[in-house]
């Protein structure tokens, strides 16, 4: 089972937190200051009443009057437990009754010279209420200020941080589709220094080892390449001086077959290099298609759904179709289709696909996949096709019919290889144009309806 994954950016993360933070400590601030302002009240309540049963003691004692003045009572039986004690040991004291449903009440009492009890209780509310409910309307305003506040905050602060890093990653892209110029730290630029330009510099570093490597890598390959034209160009001569014969046939074949590797390796070199550049022409592209798979293999049947004029490389182009096709004859099933859909070729065949590893990672040089479409060859087919791909801004894409294991007795599978041209051609500084999301939309569209 799939986990399922929330994906969300830096800002609001960073947003979120803050607003936690300051919602916690808000709230925490109200409830003390809420309280805090509520006991200094009732206090105030407290020491009021007292006054006002004193008050009422001495008018009483004074005027020898049953009836006590101010809404005081004499032994009140309601009077709480809490205070009996205090009048036992002739002490006057105040106290809070709270009340579940409803405001508590302030009572205060003090005993009497002849034994009885004075006592006057009120509930808290009126003026006392209203200021308390005012604070805390004014708690609640503040605290929500201070999460919207925060929130905030939060995004600008979070929106610099994931500016630059969807500057790091945008240049990281580039970097990865073999630009060698772009440099991260450059890209998010900035005066503050934090971890994100730690992370780009370590990109940077990690890029140029890469870099380094793979060029070492390429020199090596190139010198070996050329270093090797030169015995095989001699033993290829050497073998059409052998007697006719099929010993002679066989090492003719393979004096060939090895010729023919060290010019793909050179010429792998050569791309991975990327010092080539396209010699453009004019060309209908149908004609063009038509016209060379015609001459490469007859048998191969060419479908014009659109024409199209396009200005490309003919020989870079040639060769793409040309390896495309080998590599559809030779590994795939017939029939083997052709489809030219406007600036979209694309070569089919129907046996059992592409490999997985070549799906999800393109192609690589001698890795052929899988055993049932690697008989023979070393993966330099594709690989060159895709480099040529690259020279001619275009881009190669691979997709199977169906997917692996699904195909079942009644449909038809196999492989299929899509050349996507540029509207307009590649400059001579070796900049290549980009099909918009519109275009390659429709035209994966059209081929989508074709298939």
């Amino acid at each position: 089972m799939k986990r399922l994954v929330l994906r969300t950016g830096v800002r609001w993360k960073i947003s979120i937190a803050i607003a936690a933070v300051g919602a916690l400590i808000a709230m925490a601030l109200s409830l003390v200051v809420h309280n805090a302002a509520r006991v200094s009240m009732l206090d105030n309540a407290r020491d009021v009443q007292m006054e006002r049963v004193v008050l009422a003691q001495r008018w009483y004692e004074a005027s020898e009057s049953e009836d006590p003045r101010f809404n005081t009572k004499v032994n009140d039986p309601v009077l709480p437990d809490e205070l009996k004690p205090l009048m036992r040991e002739k002490r006057r004291g105040s106290f809070v009754q709270d009340r579940g449903d409803g405001p508590p009440e302030i009572w205060a009492a003090v005993p009497l010279d002849n034994g009885d009890v004075l006592s006057l209780h009120t509930e808290f509310s009126g003026r006392s209420t209203f200021i308390l409910k005012e604070l805390d309307r004014a708690l609640l305003i503040g605290s929500v200020s201070v999460v919207f506040g925060g929130c905030a905050l939060g995004v600008l602060i979070g929106g610099q941080i994931s500016r630059r890093l969807r500057k790091a990653a945008a240049a990281a892209a580039t970097v990865a589709e073999g630009s060698t110029e772009v440099r991260v730290r450059d890209a998010i630029g900035g005066l503050v220094r934090d971890e994100t330009d730690d992370l780009a510099r370590a990109i940077d570093a990690l890029s140029d080892a890469l870099h380094a490597r793979i060029e070492a890598e390429r020199r090596v390959t190139a010198d070996i390449a050329h270093e090797l034209r030169t015995p095989v160009t001699g033993l290829l001569t050497a073998a059409e001086l052998l007697p006719p014969g099929r010993p002679s046939e066989l090492v003719r074949d393979r004096a060939q077959a090895m010729r023919t590797l060290v010019e793909d390796v050179l010429e792998v070199a050569r791309l991975d290099s990327a010092s080539e550049r396209a010699e453009l022409q004019e060309i209908s592209l149908d004609d063009f298609v038509t016209r060379r798979i015609a001459a490469l293999n007859p048998d191969v049947p060419v479908q014009v759904v659109h024409e199209s004029w396009v200005n490309t490389d003919p020989r870079r182009l040639e060769r793409i179709l040309l390896n495309l096709l080998t590599n559809a004859v030779k590994y795939g099933r017939s029939p083997v289709e052709v489809t030219v859909e406007g600036r979209v070729v694309r070569i089919r065949d129907h046996g059992p696909g592409f490999p997985e590893a070549l799906l999800r990672e393109g192609p690589s040089r001698f890795r052929t996949g899988a055993s049932d479409r690697a008989g023979t060859g070393h993966g330099l087919g594709l690989t060159i096709a895709a480099g040529q791909a690259r020279v001619l801004g275009a881009r190669l894409t691979f997709r199977n019919a169906a997917p692996v294991g699904t195909t079942t007795p009644g449909e038809t599978g196999g492989a299929i290889a899509v050349l996507w041209l540029p509207e307009h051609a590649p400059t001579n500084s070796g900049s290549f144009p980009v099909l918009s999301a519109a275009e390659r939309g429709g035209a994966g569209r059209g081929l989508a309806e074709g298939a």
